[in-house]
């Protein structure tokens, strides 16, 4: 994970926690050293996800998963203790004793400006794809942001001319659902399904034939993700 990434990671994570937490929320439940459940399960893939674990989720919280805590909240900004508690669980996206951020029914919340535009992108270019699809949207954003040949900003890069058709046609001023806002915080959190890919095309409908040219590295729904 890149430096701007953590950044912006440490900047959400509080935010989200603050605005997002019901009263109480998770309050009874601690994930620590010798826990073991769906609860962990779903710890153990957001930080695979984000890149603070390698391996597999097996629902048992060792030594590797309380280190990768520790890393996660350090970056973050949250207190490090290795467990998991409500701070922990919101920044991670994770609902203890429930579903994951991007299943539950619940309202997602938007924490700053820069998660609404991502939203808003994502929601417009990718709206009916798969989550997964809806995250890499995003990350193509956030790695042309980390990336010398863009905008360094989101709203640069989003607004760059010609970058995106939703900007063009004025689809990127739709209200975001749900699914949108919660693909663009995971992207913010770190994870990228499409490793590092700068570009992304629907075959079925891209008209331009140098997109076209660009090395495909991973197709997710309807989009051909590429360098």
């Amino acid at each position: 994970m890149s430096a701007r990434r953590r950044w912006l990671c440490g900047a959400l994570a509080a935010a989200f926690f603050v605005a997002a937490m019901p009263v109480n929320a998770c309050a009874a439940t601690i994930l620590e050293v010798g826990s073991r459940g769906e609860d962990v399960t779903r710890v153990q893939q957001r930080l695979i996800q984000y890149g603070y674990m390698s391996g597999s989720a097996d629902g048992r919280y060792g030594e590797a998963t309380r280190d990768a805590v520790e890393w996660f909240q350090e970056r973050n900004g949250l207190a490090v203790d290795g467990r998991v508690g409500a701070e922990t669980a919101a920044a991670l996206g994770v609902t203890l004793g429930g579903s994951s951020a991007a299943e539950a029914s619940s309202s997602a919340t938007i924490v700053s400006s820069d998660h609404r535009l991502l939203a808003k992108l994502v929601y417009a270019e990718a709206r009916g794809e798969p989550y997964k699809g809806q995250v890499a949207v995003a990350a193509v954003v956030l790695n042309r942001v980390e990336s010398a040949s863009f905008p360094n900003t989101i709203s640069g890069v989003i607004y760059q001319r010609n970058a995106f058709t939703c900007v063009n046609n004025g689809s990127i001023n739709n209200t975001p659902d749900n699914s949108s806002i919660r693909a663009a915080l995971d992207a913010l959190n770190g994870w990228d399904p499409t490793g590092g890919c700068l570009y992304y095309y629907n075959p079925k409908t891209a008209t331009d034939d140098w997109i076209r040219s660009r090395t495909v590295q991973t197709v997710i729904g309807r989009h051909y993700f590429c360098t």
